[in-house]
Parts: structure tokens; C-alpha cells; sequence
């Protein structure tokens, strides 16, 4: 019952997380700051992201940590099981290539505002769409890669696993609320975007397959 207790704990703990971090990134959160606080705004985006990792903190240190193993490779596939996860930490770093860092940490946010060019119907950012780089392969590569990452591990405990399984079904829901918001914003371009990557929403086993195809193989 204890262990039972845990789990519900950590599923509870994840998704009380969860959806204080998607309530604060919906537009409507932020319409109601531009309505009632408009000079706060600005800053929105950099509170969001401290409370976001303050939160995060919180779900970490509060979570029960079960002592339960459930799997710890031995040599060499301990080893061998890094390689993937090297390649998905690569694949991070390319991702945040195509992402403007300011933008998204909320520093250009407070920079235009200094000089007079903010605008607030903006709301907490300003943003581009990009059909580049991974993104011709995944909609949402940073969640993919990120997936990735967490799951390829030489040690695996039952923490650990709950707290990948409850990642990847947030990222699932996540990123269903993200799209409406980018359909709201770049309309029938990110429509067709979602058409030509239509299978490829977070894990692009299509669009990568005819790649490899076209470029190595029928050329």
C-alpha cells in the first residue's frame, strides 16, 4: 500500500506540475496579464520560466523516491546505452540552433521594452516559424529529443520510469495545445505544415525513412 501510495504521489505531484506550466503558457493566462497588468507583460515570459523551474524544483524534492530498480545493465551495454542518449543530447543542441535563446528565456522581451518597441498584442513573445533543420522531420523536435534522452539510461528505477512515462504523455498533450496556438498565430502555413509532417507530430519514422531513401539510397 506504501508503494502504491508513492506512485499516485509522483502521477499527482507530475501533473499538478504539468498543469500549472500549461495554464500559465495559454494565451488566455496572458490576455488576462495584458488586460489587468499590462506592464508587467514584458516580463511575463522570464517570471514564467522561474516559476516554471521553481515548480519543476518542487516536484523533484517533493516526490517519494521509491527504492526500486528496474533494470541496471551490466558492462559493456551500460556503455553502449549512452551512445543514443549522446546522440540525442546532439540532436537538443541542434534544435536550439533554430531557437532564439533571448526570445525564449524572455530577455529580448525586456530589451524591447527598454527601447520602446514592445508590443503588447505580442503578448509574451514574438515568434517565427521555421521549416528547417529538424524541423523537417519533427514538429516538435526539442520534445523528441528530449524523449530520447531521458529513456536511454544505463540504471532505470521506478522514479525514474514514472517520471519518463508521465514526460512523454505531457509532451503527447503538450504539444496538441501548442499547435492550436501556432495555428492561431501563423494560420494556413502552420496548417500545411502539419499536413506535409502529418505522422511526424514528435517522432518522424516516416519523413527520416524517405530522407535516408532519397539521399542514400535513390538518388
Amino acid at each position: 500500500m506504501i508503494l502504491l501510495g508513492n506512485i499516485v504521489l509522483i502521477i499527482f505531484l507530475f501533473l499538478l506540475f504539468g498543469w500549472l506550466h500549461s495554464l500559465t503558457a495559454s494565451n488566455k493566462i496572458k490576455e488576462i496579464v495584458r488586460e489587468r497588468f499590462p506592464k508587467f507583460l514584458p516580463f511575463y515570459r522570464i517570471a514564467y520560466n522561474l516559476v516554471s523551474l521553481f515548480t519543476f524544483y518542487l516536484f523533484w524534492e517533493l516526490s517519494p523516491k521509491p527504492d526500486i530498480i528496474l533494470y541496471d545493465l551490466a558492462p559493456p551495454f551500460d556503455m553502449i546505452i549512452l551512445l543514443p542518449q549522446f546522440v540525442s543530447l546532439v540532436g537538443i543542441l541542434w534544435t536550439l540552433k533554430f531557437i532564439d535563446g533571448k526570445e525564449f528565456l524572455g530577455i529580448s522581451q525586456i530589451l524591447r521594452w527598454k527601447a520602446g518597441t514592445y508590443k503588447e498584442e505580442e503578448l509574451d513573445e514574438t515568434s517565427v516559424l521555421r521549416i528547417e533543420g529538424p524541423y523537417k522531420f519533427s514538429r516538435h523536435p526539442i520534445y523528441l529529443f528530449s524523449v530520447l534522452f531521458l529513456l536511454f539510461r544505463p540504471t532505470m528505477n521506478l522514479f525514474y520510469f514514472l517520471f519518463v512515462v508521465c514526460s512523454l504523455l505531457y509532451f503527447s498533450v503538450g504539444s496538441f495545445y501548442e499547435e492550436k496556438k501556432l495555428v492561431e498565430r501563423f494560420g494556413g502555413d502552420y496548417v500545411s505544415y502539419q499536413t506535409r509532417l502529418r505522422r511526424a507530430k514528435i517522432f518522424p519514422l516516416k519523413p527520416l525513412l524517405r530522407f535516408v531513401v532519397e539521399r542514400f539510397i535513390w538518388k
